[in-house]
């Protein structure tokens, strides 16, 4: 009689589980909760380049799952290399090998910095204040947000974090050590121990800074003096976020990176994946040296690679550069219309702009909701920028409905600040 009590007790959790999931139904750029819908400035956790479903990849994907769903990595090298063959054609010069078993991109950063570690021999890293490069331990201390850090502890010797330039939108003055003397950081501050630079071409948790180009050349530079590796954790910039696709062979093509490190929007529609593009000569590590059990299995393979070619046959890379200019012009005409929007700043689908406070970012993202918009903010929840990251598919039509419900969003808001001043 017991036994039969908690088979029928698993049975109605079961079906609440599935019940609570099917509150959610998504469509595109669209997310209906409990029949409501919201359209996602956020695709996703920004991991959603070809919104909530896609029938290409579906099908696909439903296909895999009556074959298999896991192998191990033994039988998918093949597959890795096949999907690399595609990828080359969309990588800087001279990026020619893959390493593919990460599920996240916290797993490909750390992927990343093995490499670099083993082939310089040297295991300091240089990153940047803001800087988000993963959940992981090691990828936290990298990262340039100290309070991630507050109760836990880990060092990698040698390493040094550095200020940033601020985000602009055009070419700067020709002298680039205004915005940052990494020569003297590197002399003063290494001992001669860094094995690699590692950067976001535009940093996205740190509130979507969009550096000068001429910071990029400036560091390809000073990096390929020390013999220090550059990577470039494409992990939020990468297939065709910024309208090409990755970063670094358009708005950031100056970095020229020795390593570029993908995951989000690799997936398509959500499906973990993660990977690191290299030159072949940074291709040193053992099988053993850097692996996960579901890196490379067959759903993420299958996603990965149909991604690839939605991008090409469904041109959703002109769709963002054609598109560009209408987001940024209709994001600068809400920063003249709301003296509470201010530093609007981005490159093709992935623009941001600050408010007076973290406080306010907040206000922001709940009376936004209200209008059945998801939006997010930055340094979880600690800064003052929101971002504003749809989904590549969408179209100028999707594009105006998100710039409308962020003019009811910030009148609303305005409203509300009026009358706090007027009881004042």
């Amino acid at each position: 009689m017991e036994n039969n009590y908690h088979l029928k007790e698993d049975h109605l959790k079961e079906n609440h589980l599935e019940e609570m999931l099917s509150r959610y139904v998504g469509h595109g750029p669209y997310l209906v909760i409990d029949g409501e819908k919201y359209i996602d400035t956020a695709s996703g956790t920004f991991n959603l380049p070809l919104g909530y479903t896609n029938h290409r990849i579906a099908e696909k994907l439903k296909q895999q799952i009556d074959r298999c769903t896991h192998l191990s990595s033994a039988y998918t090298r093949e597959m890795s290399q096949y999907i690399l063959s595609k990828l080359v054609k969309h990588t800087p010069k001279g990026i020619d090998s893959i390493w593919l078993r990460d599920v996240s991109g916290s797993g490909a950063v750390e992927c990343a910095i093995r490499i670099a570690q083993k082939a310089t021999g040297r295991s300091g890293i240089v990153s940047f204040f803001l800087a988000h490069h993963g959940q992981s331990l090691a990828t936290a201390q990298v990262s340039g947000n100290a309070f991630r850090l507050k109760n836990f502890h880990i060092n990698i010797e040698g390493s040094i974090k550095i200020p940033a330039p601020s985000s602009v939108m055009a070419e700067p003055p020709d002298e680039a050590t205004q915005y940052i003397d990494l020569e003297q950081f590197i002399q003063l501050g290494s001992s001669d121990n860094i094995a690699c630079l590692i950067i976001e071409p535009i940093q996205g948790n740190g509130g979507n800074i969009v550096f000068p180009v001429e910071f990029y050349r400036k560091i390809r530079e000073i990096c390929h003096q020390h013999g220090i590796i550059i990577i470039a954790d494409e992990v939020q910039t990468g297939f065709g976020r910024t309208g090409t696709f990755f970063a670094s062979t358009g708005y950031a093509k100056e970095l020229e990176p020795d390593i570029i490190v993908f995951a989000k929007g690799a997936g398509g529609i959500g499906i973990p994946i993660g990977g690191v593009l290299m030159r072949s000569s940074l291709d040193v590590l053992e099988s053993f040296e850097h692996s996960s059990t579901s890196g490379a299995n067959p759903l993420s393979l299958v996603a990965l690679n149909e991604i690839i070619d939605i991008i090409e046959d469904e041109h959703i890379l002109e769709n963002v550069r054609q598109n560009e200019t209408f987001l940024r012009n209709g994001l600068l005409d809400l920063q003249h219309k709301y003296p509470e929007i201010t530093g609007v700043r981005g490159i093709g689908y992935m623009f941001g702009f600050d408010t007076p406070s973290p406080e306010f970012a907040a206000r922001a993202i709940a009376v936004a909701n209200y209008h059945k918009l998801i939006l997010r903010g930055s340094r979880y929840g600690k800064g003052r920028a929101l971002k504003i990251r749809p989904p590549l598919i969408c179209t100028q039509v999707h594009l105006n409905e998100i710039l409308h419900k962020l003019d009811l969003t910030f009148a609303e808001l305005t409203v509300s600040a009026q009358g706090h001043r007027e009881v004042a």
